[in-house]
């Protein structure tokens, strides 16, 4: 066996392992560009899903909500609302939830953090 003979036998297994080292990077590389595109697409899924969470305003589910219901209760109903007005006075919370839709609207009055009443302008 001459130097050059050798030095190709010891090339070839190289070039081969070279081959799949670079193959694996390609697979890994395409892998990697694929499975950001779809992490970014549910991202985004879940972006749009969360800007439509707002529900819309009905009688049916107005009725729903009862006096000494909680915040969580009452945003599981109605979603969450327009505006919120706090006061805290020195024995008693108030917080007032008020739901805007068009012209119409809904206003839900809490006393440390339980309906005390409701009050809506929406039409059957």
């Amino acid at each position: 066996m001459t130097t050059e003979d050798i030095t190709m036998t010891k090339e070839k297994p190289h070039a081969k392992r070279s081959r799949r080292v670079q193959s694996f990077r390609i697979r890994q590389s395409f892998v990697i560009r694929h499975s950001s595109f779809v992490v970014c697409l549910l991202a985004l899924t879940f972006a749009l899903a969360a800007c439509n969470s707002s529900k819309t305003l009905t009688k049916a589910n107005v009725d729903e909500v009862v006096e000494g219901m909680s915040k969580k209760q009452v945003e599981s109903i109605l979603g969450p609302p327009t505006t919120v007005d706090t006061k805290d006075f020195v024995l008693l919370k108030k917080t007032t939830y008020i739901y805007a839709q068009g012209k119409e609207s809904v206003t839900v009055v809490f006393k440390d953090d339980k309906v005390q009443s409701k009050a809506s302008t929406l039409s059957e």
